[in-house]
């Protein structure tokens, strides 16, 4: 495909973001009803953007598909950026790209034909510094990131797709035979006991370093971290340090590891997206807002390979140091398909998660729907959580877990064994260690059909406490259970017509 004419390209993207500013404007005020609703304080703006408009055609873009356009891309990013802000519009088309950086007071506008995919050339994403699963370490650049940037935004009704089957392990129990097959003869390699596919031998020698989930440890050289390139997988979107963000309209899919990632960010604003992964993805996350404040999620669908919508601060050591709570968030008007948790806070919570409301959210097929977890050497607490009017349908297991004995899998793989393991744990002192979950209202669920209704398992020394269940109906296979709780209140909670008192 060619360039498009300029003038005419002119006409065409003044038409399309008068009425993204105009969508932008209805965005505010469904805002504005939401934290007026609220149970704590909080104010979320939508940031405005110059009048001044770009096409990334004019800096050089192909959208031909198979035309590596990453430079065009970033040229007209960093123009407008340059020049004061603006809005940098990527009009329909096929575009093929590397990673890219947004900068402060760019609105990035999306045609609705516009499908950008990001390479799956792994030299394109340079290693450097970062933090993934809550801890310090190093991981390739997004495709799409910002640092410290202010009023930026990712808008409009086109895709971005992060060519993430060709990063992602894939376990072999997750696909079909002939989807086995498939994969392993389109190269790569596959583990000793046959059970797991990685892109390449280095990305599998690199897993055999990791001690606590997919954080690899030992390596102190940029040599050695270049070497496992391709088993540091990035999110597909980071931003760090950011403020006054709005992601709308969108859909993100395919990523390499989690979908939205971002990070210490305040005044956040992610409205009418859409979040996919294939339902198989490893760390395939819809969502984690990490040490954000004052953030507002509405009328989003996930349907992803790992938790959907997630709450995190940091793990262990490296999240009490950082010391940066989410908190002051609102969800609403959500819908989840696949995914290991609907609705979940941690299990990455050292910093603390507070003041968290979600409401009206719709989760079908989850692996549980509003879960809870964290464990011991976490240390943080969660507090203040409200959550109101949810429905769920067909949820394999637990519809509602607190689960302080979290052991890094997904609900339902790990062993019986494995478990009773770690409950049966000397129990420690209560120190900046032990995770505390307190103050919690949980009302009008409806769940038609979930393996378990309702577990809590909280820890000897620090028992689940404070928590309100009212106006609860759910059928299960099983009922409700409550190990190691203090005053836990039960409302008009019932599970296949039976009152839980």
């Amino acid at each position: 495909m060619k360039k498009i004419i300029p003038l005419l390209l002119t006409a065409i993207v003044v038409a399309s973001c008068g009425g993204t500013d105009s969508r932008q404007q209805t965005t505010q005020s469904s805002i504005n009803k939401l934290t007026k609703q609220a149970g704590f304080k909080m104010h979320v703006s939508v940031p405005q953007f110059p009048d001044r408009t770009l096409s990334v055609l004019d800096f050089g873009a192909v959208n031909d598909g198979s035309t590596l356009t990453t430079e065009a891309i970033q040229t007209a990013i960093d123009h407008a950026s340059e020049r004061g802000g603006g809005t940098v519009v990527i009009p329909d088309g096929v575009y093929l790209t590397g990673p890219i950086v947004l900068r402060s007071n760019v609105r990035l506008y999306t045609e609705h034909n516009a499908l950008i995919i990001f390479s799956d050339d792994f030299s394109l994403y340079p290693v450097r510094d970062a933090s993934f699963e809550g801890l310090d370490t190093k991981r390739c650049q997004s495709p799409i990131s910002a640092y410290g940037a202010e009023n930026i935004a990712i808008c409009g009704s086109g895709t971005f797709n992060g060519s993430g089957d060709s990063w992602r392990p894939v376990k072999k129990a997750k696909l079909t035979d002939q989807q086995w097959k498939k994969k392993v003869a389109a190269g790569g390699v596959v583990s000793e006991d046959g059970k797991v596919w990685y892109p390449d031998s280095a990305a599998m020698y690199a897993q055999s370093l990791c001690e606590d989930q997919n954080v690899p440890v030992g390596l102190t050289t940029d040599e050695e971290w270049n070497s496992i390139r391709s088993f540091l997988r990035p999110v597909m979107l980071n931003f760090v340090g950011c403020k006054n963000i709005l992601l709308e309209g969108v859909c993100f899919e395919n990523s390499p590891a989690w979908n939205l990632h971002p990070l210490m960010c305040e005044n956040l604003v992610l409205s009418n997206l859409t979040v996919r992964n294939p339902w198989y993805s490893q760390n395939g996350d819809g969502v984690d807002v990490e040490s954000c404040k004052n953030v507002v999620i509405s009328n989003c669908s996930f349907d992803v390979g790992d938790d959907a919508i997630c709450m995190k601060s940091g793990k262990n050591e490296d999240g009490r140091k950082r010391g940066v709570p989410a908190e002051n968030i609102l969800v609403d008007a959500c819908t989840v398909y696949h995914g290991h948790g609907g609705f979940v806070v941690g299990s990455e919570m050292s910093g603390g998660v507070k003041n968290v409301q979600v409401s009206n959210c719709l989760f079908i097929g989850t692996d549980v729907g509003l879960r809870f977890k964290s464990t011991r050497g976490r240390g943080g607490i969660v507090e203040n959580i409200y959550i109101n009017n949810i429905c769920m349908r067909s949820i394999p297991n637990e519809a509602l877990l607190f689960d302080l004995f979290y052991g890094g899998k997904g609900a339902g793989e790990e062993t019986e064994e494995e478990i009773a393991a770690r409950m049966a744990a000397a129990i420690p002192e209560v120190d900046e260690t032990t995770p505390q979950f307190r103050n919690i209202n949980i009302s009008n669920v409806i769940c038609n059909g979930a393996k378990r209704a309702i577990y809590f398992n909280g820890l000897p020394e620090m028992p689940i406490q404070n928590v309100t269940l009212r106006d609860i109906h759910m059928t299960a296979d099983e009922g409700a259970t409550f190990n190691k709780t203090e005053n836990i209140t039960l409302e008009n909670v019932y599970v296949n017509g039976q009152q839980v008192l």
